[in-house]
């Protein structure tokens, strides 16, 4: 397969070229890599489901990576292999960093101050409780269904970077979250039986 080439690039069109021209500090010759294969880079960033941001941080990193490999690139015509495998690392990286965040505190200790004392008291009890049947599911369905209650995500595609999983595990785990939880409070007898 014939490389790449880039009409407009004076001293040479083709990836390889590119290459050696950035590497030797060719602004031009970089502007036309990155023109090139930017869409590749986010495209796997955006195949892991992370948020725009994380997208956005993915390319940077990848394309910082490319920068101090310039010289070591063994076959430059396949320069877009080795990047869609440095933004893959690279999403996976941020993948990980999200699932190794602790979730926040889950019970609020402060009462509110428009509620009677007592059932403040008996609220926060039964939240404990509560709380206390939730960290005693599997860490994944733990970080799931704290995602889903707790925090302030958008849509499944949130859920799913911020949990380190596949948008069609959600369903499934956060059922198997609840039912084991409905089970723990019918048991425990924090609430209905038909919750």
């Amino acid at each position: 397969m014939a490389p790449r080439t880039h009409p407009g690039t004076a001293t040479g069109s083709s990836t390889p070229e590119l290459l050696e021209l950035a590497a030797r500090g060719d602004q031009e010759a970089w502007g036309r890599l990155v023109e090139e294969y930017d869409g590749l880079v986010r495209s796997v960033a955006r195949s892991f489901r992370l948020q725009a941001a994380d997208v956005h941080d993915v390319a940077q990193t990848t394309w910082l990576r490319l920068v101090q490999h310039l010289h070591t690139i063994r076959d430059p015509e396949r320069l877009a292999g080795w990047l869609a495998v440095t933004a893959r690392r690279e999403a996976l990286s941020v993948l990980r960093a999200a699932s190794r965040e602790a979730p926040g505190p889950v019970v609020d200790e402060t009462p509110d101050a428009t509620v009677d004392l007592e059932r403040s008291v008996v609220d926060r009890e039964v939240a404990r409780e509560l709380w206390g049947s939730v960290e005693r599911l599997s860490p994944r369905q733990q970080q799931l269904l704290v995602a889903l209650f707790r925090e302030e995500l958008d849509s499944y595609d949130d859920v799913a970077a911020r949990c380190a999983m596949p948008v069609g595990s959600i369903g499934p785990t956060r059922a198997r979250g609840l039912s084991r939880l409905r089970r723990e409070i019918t048991e425990r007898g924090l609430g209905p039986a038909d919750l």
